[in-house]
């Protein structure tokens, strides 16, 4: 082999080895968006769930205002205005 054709091979060589890097580099970019959009949707499933739990929290603090301000509970009347106020057996 002649040295043009050395330099030559050695090129296509190291472009041989650029491109495998390269579709790695590509590969890892794949699976680095994969993970973006899973996280994105886990985080929007946690906003809704905190969102949730802010409603219930604030409809149990209002049943326990309501049973505490009318004593419904204690005396067994039943308002049946909230889930914790109906009659007790």
């Amino acid at each position: 082999m002649t040295m043009p054709e050395v330099v030559a091979t050695g090129a296509l060589v190291a472009m041989g080895i650029l491109l495998l890097v390269l579709i790695q580099q590509g590969l890892r970019l794949v699976e680095l968006g994969k993970m973006v959009e899973h996280s994105q949707r886990d985080l929007r499933w946690l906003q809704i769930w905190e969102m949730e739990n802010r409603e219930l929290r604030s409809v149990l603090r209002a049943e326990r205002e309501h049973c505490a301000s009318w004593n419904c509970c204690r005396r067994r009347t039943g308002c049946g205005l909230m889930l914790g106020c109906v009659l007790q057996k």
